[in-house]
């Protein structure tokens, strides 16, 4: 397919506009999200790939890449932890001896050891991760804004505007939403409260992501998607019928907007079941774990099976530990909670892509904003660290087996091949057919360059 230097926004005047509760109320269940309106988005900026989905697991809060994917057992000990590293598939490879699913695995995925940037605050360096563009004020720990409409969109929201969904399925969903946590004002709870990054931005309230907030696969993970007890789906079926009956011909986004609620909220024939996890075999959901992130996991591979073209799970509230923010007691959070969820999780995700002729055709990412300190501190944690990170890659024409660069012996700084976070942006929108070079525009006509990065060399097969 032939490069295409623009993508357009689309209708003007529908991007600033829609609301999640406008949406609600037009669709009765649809979460403001970008759907497939048909012939909407033309496949503008796309180009020649094999992958048509994308399932970014994005490990919120930091993941330590000495601990992971990046051992040092020549360090001393407050470098190099207690961890020890096992061997792979990959002759000369090892990875940590509490991720030995994937490294029986190895050869399915490639690591980029090489990751770095200077900033090592949360906020800023989720925003920069997640949309390729740094916020306002770089250098504040504490940016808790919401998101707003003149904010850079994540890259799933780039995506799902470059693809659009042919399934009928909003093609970008977040399994939850990028949220944090915050302290209320004159309260001693926190709550968790969304970011700046993890919407669709400029792109308008049609590219947001749909957000599974609650635990896939049940009705508190999407409630607005849960109809009345009374309102069955031989009666949305009616409804949707006696609409199209009356919309005809020539229907306007608003009544393509009316029927994906339909669908979204459970019709027998239209699919709404792809949300749900009942049918799956009882030794399948054993396999990804029976945990938050293992049907998180789980619901990604349906949804990409479904032919969604992203799906974002945002690491947040999956463990009783705080999460990747591994400041106090990090080897204890790791192998007692996060690194054997994330290893049965994604290995079982890798296993059952594969099986189903789907590893091909769907990229998997997992990153975070940024790496943990090589010195352990006080608290037997490791700190935020954003000069040297891990990201892996798998799966849509990414290399298996393969190592991108290197960093020093503390795994500090990279010694070979930096790699910049946009450079993982540039080379995911390549994987995916989007061109990097192409352009967005704001609803003020201003023009922004997809990704300021470049496609990581040796890469892409």
């Amino acid at each position: 397919m032939e490069r295409v230097s623009q993508i357009a926004l689309g209708p003007s005047g529908l991007n600033p506009v829609w609301t999640r509760r406008d949406l609600l109320r037009l669709g009765g269940g649809v979460v403001g999200a970008a759907f497939g309106l048909g012939g909407w988005w033309a496949r503008a900026g796309q180009t020649r790939s094999s992958a048509r989905s994308c399932v970014l697991v994005y490990l919120l809060g930091g993941p330590s890449q000495i601990d992971m994917f990046d051992l040092k057992p020549g360090a001393p000990a407050e470098i190099r932890g207690p961890f020890r590293p096992i061997a792979t598939t990959v002759p000369g490879l090892s990875i940590c001896e509490h991720l030995p699913r994937l490294a029986a695995r190895a050869h399915r995925y490639a690591l980029v050891r090489s990751v770095s940037h200077p900033n090592h605050n949360h906020t800023p360096m989720i925003y920069y991760t997640l949309t390729g563009r740094p916020v306002e004020r770089p250098a504040e720990d504490n940016d808790i804004r919401p998101p707003q409409r003149t904010d850079a969109p994540h890259l799933g929201a780039v995506i799902a505007r470059a693809h659009g969904s042919g399934s009928g399925l909003p093609p970008f969903v977040a399994i939850p939403g990028v949220r944090t946590r915050s302290s209320t004002s004159g309260e001693y709870k926190r709550v968790m409260q969304p970011l700046r990054g993890g919407g669709a931005g400029f792109l308008g309230a049609l590219f947001d992501p749909l957000e599974i907030a609650g635990d896939p696969g049940t009705p508190e993970g999407m409630p607005a998607l849960s109809p009345p007890a009374e309102l069955t789906v031989a009666r949305l079926e009616r409804r949707a019928a006696l609409l199209d009956a009356i919309d005809r011909p020539g229907a306007s986004t608003v009544d393509l907007l009316r029927r994906q609620a339909v669908l979204l909220t459970g019709s027998a024939r239209s699919g709404g079941s792809r949300f749900a996890l009942d049918d799956e075999p009882r030794r399948l959901i054993e396999a990804y774990g029976e945990n938050r992130f293992g049907r998180s996991m789980l619901l990604a591979r349906r949804l990409v099976e479904a032919g969604v073209p992203t799906v974002a799970i945002h690491w947040n509230e999956m463990t009783v530990c705080d999460g990747w923010d591994t400041h106090a007691r990090n080897f204890e959070a790791l192998e007692g909670e996060l690194l054997p969820m994330l290893d049965r999780g994604l290995s079982a995700l890798l296993d059952d892509l594969d099986a189903r002729g789907l590893l091909d055709s769907t990229l998997v990412v997992v990153m975070g904003e940024f790496g943990r300190t090589p010195r352990i501190n006080k608290d037997a944690g490791r700190d935020h660290w954003g000069s040297c990170q891990t990201v892996l890659l798998a799966g849509g024409g990414v290399r298996g087996g393969v190592v991108i660069g290197a960093s020093d012996r503390v795994g500090a700084y990279p010694t070979a091949d930096p790699v910049d976070p946009v450079d993982i942006h540039a080379t995911i929108y390549t994987a995916m057919g989007v061109d990097p070079e192409a352009e967005l525009f704001d609803p003020l006509g201003r023009p922004f360059v997809t990704s300021t990065g470049r496609v990581i060399p040796g890469l892409l097969g």
